[in-house]
């Protein structure tokens, strides 16, 4: 049977953190705690688990601490665990048979991570395939039996367990200011933390947070340097922070320009709701029309769904219209039901 290394980052997680070690105690062979300035029992905790307990100089940098918890295994293999994650009894036992029937050429193995949408966070989908149990020595092997090649993508597999996420608030803000920090120190991001910051800030960003993002996005939208995608993304960002921030000359600015590029559900909704504001039923439902049937989102689901359907029957009811409103509810409540079961 393999050794699993059980390792984690923590700070002031004592809370949730005893929920969480004692899931996993007897399913690991070696549990890493690596504490990145806790001020409250979380060492503690975690002491009465393992005795490898380090601390680490927090340099506004997940990647840093987790690499260093790595560094510290010795098992075959490493779990990458956060402290409000929880296995129930099904998927602990479902943990133990994958354990005693891991495949030495199974590289990563992936895992189902749930309950994510019990705070509003960056994702649509209340259940994702996730890796989380990472081999911590890789063999390469040669393939293809002519023109051979040395095989570099990992050998994943995805498992049926599912790890509930019981966070107990949402880290929103911490992650945005540690995205902002990124976009200020780098000037730019790879494709995955731009898209991250994007759809984050669109979620989830207060007023502050706009502000904080503004000149990164407008940088972006006007450097050249963005491919189709990512452009419609600025724009669509750059038009939600001017609009938030009160900035309608450049509301509309990017707002143009973001239609001209193709359009989304998001950019949409925001002009529907402007016109909302203004009590302009007609040119709001237009807009509602169109984020929830000609255009496709690209970060928040129900932008293109129950949200739009919503308030275009708020629109109708407004305009007289109460027929068409409850055309509009039930078309929403079945949008939700299907997205709910996804």
């Amino acid at each position: 049977m393999v050794t699993v290394s059980l390792c984690m980052i923590v700070k002031d997680e004592e809370e949730t953190l005893g929920r969480c070690l004692s899931c996993l105690s007897d399913l690991v062979d070696e549990i890493i705690i690596v504490d990145t300035g806790s001020t409250d029992r979380t060492k503690k905790i975690a002491a009465e688990y393992t005795e490898k307990v380090y601390d680490f100089q927090w340099v506004d940098d997940f990647s840093a601490a987790r690499n260093f918890a790595f560094s510290k295994a010795s098992g075959d293999y490493i779990y990458s665990a956060d402290a409000d994650e929880i296995l129930d009894e099904e998927n602990r036992e479902r943990f133990r048979v994958l354990k005693a029937n891991m495949l030495p050429e199974v590289e990563i193995v992936q895992m189902y991570y749930t309950n994510q949408l019990k705070f509003r966070t960056v994702y649509n989908y209340d259940k994702e395939y996730r890796p989380k149990l990472f081999k911590r020595l890789r063999n390469f092997t040669w393939i293809d039996p002519v023109h051979e090649t040395v095989r570099t993508a990992p050998v994943v597999f995805d498992s049926d367990i599912e790890i509930i996420h019981e966070q107990t608030e949402n880290h929103a803000k911490r992650d945005l200011e540690a995205l902002h920090r990124a976009a200020a120190g780098e000037g730019m991001l790879s494709k995955r933390l731009f898209d991250m910051y994007a759809r984050e800030l669109y979620l989830a960003g207060d007023k502050e947070d706009m502000g904080n993002a503004e000149a990164f996005f407008e940088n972006m939208c006007n450097s050249g340097e963005c491919s189709g995608e990512e452009l419609k993304a600025a724009l669509c960002i750059m038009a939600r922070i001017e609009r938030k921030l009160g900035n309608i000359p450049k509301f509309f600015k990017y707002a143009i320009k973001a239609v001209a590029a193709g359009g989304v559900s998001e950019l949409c909704l925001e002009l529907g709701d402007y016109y909302m504001e203004l009590e302009d039923y007609e040119e709001a439902s237009i807009w509602f029309y169109n984020a929830a049937y000609e255009t496709e989102s690209i970060f928040d689901a129900g932008s293109r769904g129950g949200k739009a359907l919503r308030r275009m029957a708020e629109c109708c009811r407004k305009l007289g219209a109460p027929e068409k409103a409850e055309h509009y509810e039930k078309s929403a409540g079945e949008w939700e039901e299907n997205a709910a079961m996804t």
